[in-house]
């Protein structure tokens, strides 16, 4: 299934964006943000750009909308995936294999966003200040910048820490068998970073792990008050944080912090 992913070694832990194909078993079919946005792209007066395409779960079907894209991601096995799946739908993306805190593009772009939590694998106050002068700085003339990224409620705190919960279970549409991710999480929360030790178990048609899939990875959470001084210190003149998709007030600790910068 996938891609090999790249081996670890003593300074390099193995991610769960190392293997593009098992990422898009596992995360291909989601679409709780797809339509909002696939109709931001295609309102762009101008190109657009994704930070964090990974296997072009949204930069594909904006492609296929015939929206002006191109894409950006720092793991190669997510661009071939991307790359393979364009091949079968008969498009041609441009990508960029790039850091989203350092890269530098000719073009400008009427809409940069960064979609699914992208933003949170800035895990210092210096690196999402650097992202986000980054992306503005690649903005044409009147261009916004927009992300969704996790809101730290209550009951996400106080959570379960050191035991595996299972986080989805969906089919391989290769076999029609089920798969499943586990996620062993452990909060540091002085840093605001969540540590995740991820395991995708690959079952067999009697539901025995048949191959299972170890990477760890590292999240950053963001209170409202702090983003507001982020867009402010990266030099944005105004900006909008909202709570869901539909661009509610962000009221509740439960709910998804849209972030829209000008």
């Amino acid at each position: 299934m996938g891609d090999p992913q790249q081996p670890a070694t003593p300074d390099r832990t193995v991610t769960p964006f190392d293997d593009g194909g098992l990422y898009d078993v596992v995360f291909g079919d989601f679409r709780f943000d797809l339509d909002f946005y696939l109709e931001l792209a295609r309102q762009a007066r101008g190109p657009v750009l994704e930070i964090a395409c990974g296997t072009g779960r949204v930069l594909l079907p904006c492609l296929q909308a015939g929206v002006d894209i191109e894409g950006l991601d720092l793991f190669p096995g997510m661009l071939e995936a991307l790359q393979r799946k364009a091949a079968t739908m008969g498009v041609t993306p441009t990508t960029h294999r790039a850091d989203m805190r350092d890269f530098a593009l000719t073009r400008r772009f009427a809409l940069v966003f960064c979609a699914f939590n992208g933003f949170v694998h800035c895990l210092t106050t210096d690196d999402q200040l650097r992202a986000l002068r980054t992306w503005r700085g690649h903005l044409a003339p009147g261009g916004g910048v927009v992300f969704n990224v996790f809101f730290p409620g209550r009951e996400y705190l106080a959570g379960s820490e050191g035991t595996p919960v299972l986080e989805a279970e969906v089919r391989d549409p290769a076999t029609g068998l089920p798969v499943r991710i586990y996620d062993t999480r452990t909060m540091h929360r002085v840093e605001q970073v969540q540590h995740s030790s991820i395991e995708i178990q690959e079952l067999d048609t009697e539901g025995r792990v048949a191959a299972a899939h170890r990477s760890e990875t590292d999240m950053r959470w963001t209170f409202k008050p702090e983003m507001e001084l982020l867009l402010a210190a990266a030099g944005f003149a105004r900006w909008e944080i909202c709570g869901d998709f539909d661009r509610r007030p962000l009221t509740r600790d439960d709910e998804q912090m849209i972030v829209f910068a000008w």
